[in-house]
């Protein structure tokens, strides 16, 4: 499969590279000398086309490895890890002065400077590094737009401040403010920040399917229906079962029951913020602990779909498939109750695909039929509020004043307002990603043509009724 007809990126196909050449080695049964062959059969050389040598690309690559290779339990903070050595090419320089600097009379920027950190030497502005506090008051106040706040675009991309840079211009990333979301991996132009891999849990687990006689099943979040653009959503689910899961569900079966559950809860409270997003809760932990009471006690789609498979299988191990860095950290929390026993992201199903040499595109597809629109449209930002909304309207409820927070600045915010008495609503959808989780940091691809996919998706569902998807949670059954 080429990378850059799957990929927005070149970074992420150096990612699926190692995951897929993980694979390869685990079923060829080469695994004890993976971490020195593996370097050497994915950049063979002799030059190097990425960094100064192939030496220095190896070294990475195989720092790849490690993280692919590391367990994630109940003990890990965070999902996401710095690579050291890949990390030493962006420029930490804070306020520059750049070459539109006319050295004019007004002076601006050394006015406004709350530090008196800027001088003006021989008509040219010159800031002190030592003074400065980068508080961007000098930017604004620029005629010219002469000065520039240069940051890291991990700095940049983290909303909840948790990466620095040491004194060796390494990232650092503060455990105790992440919450998992992984736009760092995302937005890191090296590749220099990687989340954790639980590939080999995922095929330990199918490896002892065959041997024990237990069923393992996949659970995709319905932002598959947006992702793989060659083939359709039917020729992944195929896809899926080739690679020896016996069924696929959609984790969309999950989300109708989480509206049945908060449409119930927010009728006894009064005030709900949903529970479906793991960073999101965690940000309202770290940042807001005051409305913790208020976070919905139903579980992720996610778990409440691995409930009703283990219900109707207790021998059923499940295997969630989506976009997002946190579910990997959510299965091992105790909350989850051990349903979920492993989490692979898009990025990792494709390799799982190209190293099994399983091509899509040839397969006739297998339909789900799981969940209704509702339930769907959970993989975009507005898709609870929109559920929560018609739900209420069916049972009579009144009095829900939803809000739709789309990344967490906006989550934030409206947070902030009701830790001040001014906001007006009373159910607050909380999203970390941009736009849902069609936007997740282990999406194959990003972009406007994924919240229309999932749409669509929505709208083919057969399954009209919530009340239906409820019938399966209460009776322990994935049948009608």
């Amino acid at each position: 499969m080429a990378e850059n007809r799957v990929f927005d990126t070149h970074v992420q196909g150096i990612k699926y590279k190692a995951v897929r050449e993980i694979i390869k080695a685990y079923d060829e049964k080469r695994m004890a000398t993976a971490f020195i062959d593996i370097p050497k059969l994915a950049l063979p050389g002799p030059k190097g086309t990425l960094r100064c040598c192939i030496y220095k690309e190896r070294a990475i690559f195989q720092e790849r490895l490690k993280v692919v290779h590391q367990k994630v339990t109940a003990d890990t903070k965070s999902i996401v890890e710095v690579i050291e050595i890949a990390c030493d090419e962006c420029p930490v320089d804070g306020m520059l002065v750049t070459s539109a600097c006319r050295g004019c009379l007004s002076h601006k920027c050394m006015e406004v400077c709350p530090k008196d950190a800027i001088r003006i030497i021989d008509k040219h502005c010159v800031i002190d590094k030592e003074k400065c506090v980068e508080c961007g008051k000098c930017v604004t106040a620029c005629p010219y737009n002469a000065i520039i706040k240069q940051q890291r675009p991990c700095v940049t991309s983290c909303k909840v401040k948790a990466i620095s840079v040491d004194k060796d211009k390494k990232a650092k990333i503060n455990e105790d403010k992440c919450v998992s979301c992984g736009a760092c991996v995302r937005q890191c132009p090296f590749g220099a920040i990687q989340e954790k891999s639980l590939i080999l849990d995922c095929l330990d687990i199918l490896s002892e399917s065959k041997e024990k006689g237990f069923n393992v099943y996949a659970i995709v979040a319905p932002s598959i229906a947006s992702q793989f653009s060659y083939g359709t959503t039917e020729q992944v689910v195929e896809g899926i079962i080739k690679l020896g899961f016996v069924r696929v569900v959609e984790a969309a079966l999950g989300a109708d029951v989480c509206l049945e559950h908060e449409s119930h809860e927010w009728a006894e409270k009064g005030r709900l913020l949903t529970s479906c997003c793991p960073s999101f809760v965690k940000f309202v932990e770290k940042n807001f602990p005051e409305f913790k009471d208020c976070i919905s006690s139903s579980l992720s789609p996610m778990v409440e779909t691995a409930k009703i498979i283990k219900t109707a299988d207790p021998t059923a191990k499940t295997v969630f498939i989506g976009p997002c860095a946190s579910k990997k950290l959510e299965c091992k929390l105790p909350k989850t109750q051990g349903l979920i026993d492993c989490v692979l992201s898009f990025e990792e199903l494709q390799a799982f695909f190209d190293a099994r040499q399983i091509d899509i595109e040839t397969l006739e597809g297998i339909e789900m039929n799981d969940a209704t629109y509702f339930g769907r449209i959970f993989a975009r930002s507005g898709g609870i509020k929109q559920g929560l909304t018609e739900i209420a309207k069916q049972k009579g409820i009144e009095g829900i004043s939803a809000v739709a927070m789309s990344g967490l600045d906006e989550c934030r915010l409206n947070l902030l307002k009701l830790r001040a008495g001014k906001s007006l609503d009373n159910f607050f959808e909380g999203m970390a990603c941009n736009g849902g989780c069609v936007n997740g940091p282990l999406c194959l691809r990003q972009g406007p043509t994924t919240v229309a996919a999932i749409e669509k998706y929505g709208k083919e569902s057969k399954q009209t009724e919530i009340a239906n998807s409820v019938r399966k949670y209460d009776n322990g059954t994935l049948e009608d």
